[in-house]
């Protein structure tokens, strides 16, 4: 049934398929088809614009017209329906970017990595790291706490692992190169099953990180946990300029 109502519309000519807006909607009614963001359906927008601020080029705005009526349930439908898209476990060959390793953990001194001749030692205790290729069934993940990092964290943050990363389990990821949606699924997956004590999400200080956090959280609210995260903003100089907590 149609009513005049507030509805997203967006811009084609404006877009540019970068995807920021969808992670944002958290009803899952915004999608990239054919290189632009889409509205999938008008019953699955509910009008308040929460993805507004996160589209670069402004091509999003909220207008009155007429349009289906907003229906929760068919959103819950719909969120179910996207978390039950499995992500496929990589493949287990020789190759040791897909197979697991599990290292022992570095001593500590003083909280921070040993050294050896003079040379920092490394917080990483396994093996892969990259989101897409992490299982969520890992066993490394099981009541672990986690970090969930844009890969170019590592290479700003000189204390990435004395400050951030020891005693965690990591998965780096590039929050505008790679598939959100996929982000999301495996999240959910992992939050539902590991047991995740805590989560850490380091982001750099530009636009195209600040969906990192906001998938972690919309697939915290999707498995239904309250997880306790922090958020840590690291500046293009390696600098870190923000904390910020998110209690559970």
């Amino acid at each position: 049934m149609k009513t005049v109502r507030n509805i997203i519309e967006i811009d084609e000519n404006l877009c540019n398929g970068c995807g920021d807006c969808v992670p944002n909607c958290a009803e899952g009614a915004l999608q990239i088809i054919d290189g632009k963001a889409r509205v999938i359906a008008e019953i699955y927008c509910d009008g308040l614009g929460a993805c507004l601020g996160h589209c670069p080029q402004g091509a999003l705005k909220v207008i009155e017209r007429e349009a289906e009526e907003f229906d929760e349930h068919a959103v819950e439908e719909l969120l179910k329906q996207q978390t039950k898209k499995e992500v496929p476990a990589p493949v287990q060959t020789g190759c040791p970017g897909s197979r697991l390793h599990t290292f022992a953990s570095p001593c500590q001194d003083a909280n921070k990595p040993v050294s050896h001749n003079g040379k920092a030692a490394s917080s990483l205790t396994h093996w892969p790291v990259q989101i897409r290729l992490v299982p969520s069934s890992a066993p490394f993940l099981k009541g672990a706490d986690l970090l969930v990092a844009a890969d170019c964290t590592a290479y700003s943050y000189a204390s990435f692992h004395g400050e951030l990363l020891e005693g965690k389990a990591l998965m780096i990821g590039c929050p505008k190169f790679d598939d959100a949606d996929d982000y999301l699924r495996k999240f959910v997956e992992i939050f539902k099953n590991a047991d995740i004590r805590t989560v850490t999400v380091a982001e750099m200080e530009l636009p195209c990180c600040s969906k990192l956090p906001i998938i972690v959280r919309k697939a915290m609210a999707i498995s239904g946990k309250n997880i306790p995260m922090e958020e840590v903003i690291i500046g293009i100089r390696g600098e870190v300029l923000k904390r910020i907590q998110h209690a559970a």
